[in-house]
């Protein structure tokens, strides 16, 4: 084969010719938020040793959970999941052939999103409010 020469293969477009998309974005952020939910579930069993070791090893670890990066991190975990989760579901539905229109795709892609955004929210006021 030495000497041979290759066929002339069509070049992609270039990334600036594409139009951003929701279905896009939600894609991108499915695979951030499974590796973001890997690095949650260290700290998660971290929390649970803290837990198991007593008082004194927990009275650090709730104070910095209490404080404003604790309460960031916590939001953005369950954030993480709560998108990991809808977008999931989506892919499920996606499974069976349904909601593969492009208007109906960006219309749950949106969903998903605005879930992510909702969800720590109504679970903060269901554990601070709720009975």
């Amino acid at each position: 084969m030495a000497g041979a020469t290759r066929p002339e293969r069509p070049l992609s477009p270039h990334v600036s010719i594409w139009r951003w998309h929701v279905t896009m974005a939600t894609s991108i952020l499915h695979r951030v938020t499974g590796v973001g939910l890997y690095g949650g579930m260290i700290l998660f069993c971290f929390w649970l040793m803290a837990v198991a070791a007593g008082p004194e090893a927990y009275e650090p670890v709730g104070a910095f959970l209490a404080g404003p990066i604790g309460q960031i991190g916590l939001y953005l975990i369950v954030a993480a999941f709560a998108y990991h989760l809808a977008n999931g579901i989506r892919h499920l539905v996606f499974d069976t052939g349904n909601g593969l229109k492009p208007a109906d795709a960006e219309t749950t892609a949106w969903f998903a999103i605005l879930f992510a955004v909702a969800a720590p929210i109504g679970l903060w006021a269901l554990v601070t409010f709720g009975g």
